[in-house]
């Protein structure tokens, strides 16, 4: 599975991490924007150029949870109960198939037809596919007898799977996922071979010569193939893009638009989509809606298909209502829906893991102490940072864990600015059962500021902390926007704009120089290069230059 090479738009979206809006996409955003790169920053320009392929976080559920949800896939339940039919033995044939008296029978065992009576030609073939399957996974294993006839018998790991063993199980799921995969990127790339050869046959109306019939199959079987890989590359990628939506996605809110999903493969990020690109849009739904259904049934997806009716109707008054005008939800779900499983997401991590990947897992900084917690996500480049702080905060006592987070944000490294704003973010979360930690650093040269400003968020009433405290805390808190920011951010104009130069411009920016933080310099920079006003921005360069000959640079 090839990771996308993601872009950055001309016009990228002005809202800051996390913000919701109608019609904006993952595409039409920052990547520091959705994932809160913290550690970009870190990086020369040259590297964040080799650096464009990032699989966000994802949280999964336990694997004995994965597993279950496998087991529960009707494929593969219908493969298990097969492999276990072939106890101790069952006949075949030469290709590993039943034969034909143990086709109906198997197709009665798994539920597929009635006990009595003959089993409808459907049910046979949903159940030879399943003994397919089921050799596949080598849950059964074909070998012959003394006396040359063909058996299948139970394979070595069919009883771990069905006791419920999850790395077998997954395993197991896992490999037949891609299986389907494969098959269903065959079955297009088949489907339209066909569909070309009936209008081709239709043009010409009469034989062709055996030698150039002969030239015609070896041309058809490369454009086969290169079909075939074209198909499987557009699954591939769609089914990345489903991973990171789903990964962004408020919990409740993962089903895609199968119309969005396309736009997503075909619209250029930053772009808006022209006549041409709508057509494309329209051709890639209708490309993916079969491959999508075939990985729904091992339980990768949850798939609405398109409607068959949309094709009947008036093309034009159909993309009209599509293309400009909103739909209500049931009209919108006639044009397909989609939505990755955890099970799906796993199937994608593992296939991108395979591919050499970093694909992290919601949850892997958390595992360790406040200060392990803090400095993980500060100098971490793919990070979703509030559920990382989300699964630490878990059932950890409020005032405890607070302490803990505060006296982690101390320090003046780097990264410290950026664990402070972690921190304050932390005690949102914790909200009144951290005030009376937060109340113990009020008088923190480093702690106070922030802490002070979030308890009169809280309605408590706080003394203002000493001017000193002020100014120092005005640099640590620009300092963090400009850590977890790739250039401006909503965030950082309003912090440029807000600040309290007050009438006399210079006595600020003699006192603002001063101050001994790591940033200092970097924080006068960005006033003087953003600040509209330009008194205010030309004192602020100078004072830039100040600081940076203070600190011998």
């Amino acid at each position: 599975m090839a990771g996308r090479r993601r872009t950055k738009p001309e016009n990228p979206a002005e809202n800051g991490p996390g913000a919701k809006a109608e019609g904006l996409l993952p595409a039409d955003y920052e990547l520091a924007d959705l994932y809160g790169a913290f550690a970009a920053h870190g990086r020369e320009e040259d590297d964040m150029d080799d650096a464009v392929v990032l699989v966000p976080p994802v949280l999964l559920p336990p694997e004995e949870e994965l597993a279950a949800a496998a087991l529960a896939v009707p494929l593969i339940d219908h493969a298990l109960k097969l492999a276990r039919w072939a106890d101790p033995h069952r006949a075949v044939d030469e290709f590993g198939d039943l034969t034909g008296p143990d086709r109906a029978p198997a197709a009665r065992l798994l539920g597929l037809a009635p006990e009595q009576g003959s089993a409808p030609e459907e049910a046979v073939i949903e159940a030879m596919r399943a003994w397919s399957l089921a050799c596949d996974l080598e849950l059964v294993e074909i070998g012959t007898t003394a006396e040359g006839e063909h058996v299948a018998v139970p394979g070595p790991d069919l009883a771990d799977a069905e006791q419920g063993d999850p790395e077998t199980v997954l395993e197991l799921w896992l490999t037949a996922a891609g299986i389907v995969r494969e098959l269903a990127a065959e079955a297009d790339s088949l489907a339209l071979a066909e569909e070309k050869r009936e209008r081709a046959g239709a043009a010409e109306g009469a034989e062709e010569p055996a030698e150039a019939a002969e030239e015609t199959d070896e041309a058809e079987l490369a454009e086969l193939e290169e079909s075939r890989q074209a198909a499987a590359e557009l699954l591939d990628e769609a089914l990345q893009v489903l991973y990171e939506t789903t990964a962004f996605a408020e919990p409740g809110q993962e089903t895609v638009p199968l119309g969005v999903l396309a736009a997503l493969l075909v619209v250029p990020e930053g772009e808006e989509p022209d006549e041409e690109m709508l057509g494309d849009i329209t051709d890639v739904m209708v490309t993916l809606d079969p491959m999508l259904a075939d990985l729904a049934e091992l339980g990768m997806l949850e798939h609405q298909p398109i409607d068959p009716a949309l094709f009947e109707e008036e093309s034009e008054e159909e993309t009209s209502a599509a293309g400009e005008g909103p739909l209500d939800e049931a009209e919108a779900a006639r044009f397909g829906m989609v939505r990755l499983t955890p099970l799906g997401q796993y199937g994608v991590r593992q296939w991108l893991l395979e591919d050499g990947f970093e694909a992290p897992l919601v949850g892997e900084l958390a595992q360790g102490t406040a200060e392990e917690l803090l400095r993980g996500i500060s100098e971490n480049d793919n990070v979703l940072p509030d559920r990382e702080l989300a699964v630490w905060l878990a059932g950890r006592e409020p005032v405890q864990a607070a302490r803990e987070l505060l006296a982690a944000a101390r320090g003046n490294d780097p990264y410290g600015p950026v664990r402070r704003l972690l921190c304050l973010s932390a005690l949102e979360m914790l909200g009144a059962g951290a005030q009376t930690a937060a109340q113990e650093v009020v008088d923190d040269p480093q702690l106070g500021g922030g802490v002070r400003a979030w308890l009169l968020e809280q309605g408590l009433e706080i003394g203002a902390p000493e001017r000193r405290v002020v100014f120092w805390s005005l640099v640590d808190a620009f300092a963090a926007q400009l850590l977890t920011s790739e250039g401006e951010n909503e965030a950082l104009r309003e912090l440029v704009a807000g600040l309290p130069v007050g009438e006399d411009v210079v006595e600020f920016f003699a006192e603002l120089w001063r101050v001994e933080h790591p940033y200092t310099a970097e924080v006068l920079e960005t006033v003087g290069e953003l600040h509209k006003d330009r008194k205010i921005a030309k004192e602020a360069r100078k004072a830039a230059f100040k600081a940076r000959s203070q600190r011998g640079k």
